[in-house]
């Protein structure tokens, strides 16, 4: 049996509104590699000041767009700000089973106690309880898990 292991690009950033209708518009476009060099590194689309910048951010995504259908590539595109948001949103769930996790447990309760606010250790005491799952998670470095919170907190402000 092969050990769970959490799948994540949470590091990859948080939401990106701007940078993901870029992204959605390729994708609609059925772009070719050749096009996708050309907009993410070339033309430098993503406005990021190094091209590793540029292609790490669009492979990311990338990656969480795919995982939803052409009605939501479009959404995010042509949509107002608010819907955009909540696509972006929502390709960032289906990617990040961490991301998930902490919205049902954390936020949820939060939500429930009418909290004002959550507290910045409730991330990394979050990903304490999640090493029971993976164990992989122990390894991770300190600052690999801070920046994780950070992209979580911001995703979640939005």
């Amino acid at each position: 049996m092969q050990e769970f292991r959490y799948n994540s690009d949470l590091i990859g950033g948080s939401l990106l509104v701007r940078e993901s209708r870029i992204i959605a518009e390729l994708l609609l476009d059925n772009a070719s590699e050749a096009e996708w060099k050309q907009a993410v590194i070339l033309d430098n689309r993503l406005q990021k000041r190094s091209p590793a910048t540029a292609l790490r951010q669009a492979r990311a995504l990338r990656q969480r767009l795919e995982l939803l259908d052409q009605p939501f590539w479009r959404a995010l595109r042509d949509g107002d700000d608010e819907l955009a948001t909540q696509v972006a949103f929502v390709a960032t769930l289906e990617r990040n089973l961490l991301l998930v996790e902490f919205v049902e447990t954390v936020v949820r309760d939060a939500f429930l106690l009418q909290a004002e606010s959550i507290a910045r250790y409730s991330w990394l005491d979050f990903l304490e309880e999640r090493t029971d799952r993976d164990s992989s998670i122990t390894g991770w470095a300190e600052s690999t898990k801070k920046e994780m919170g950070l992209v979580v907190f911001r995703s979640c402000a939005k």
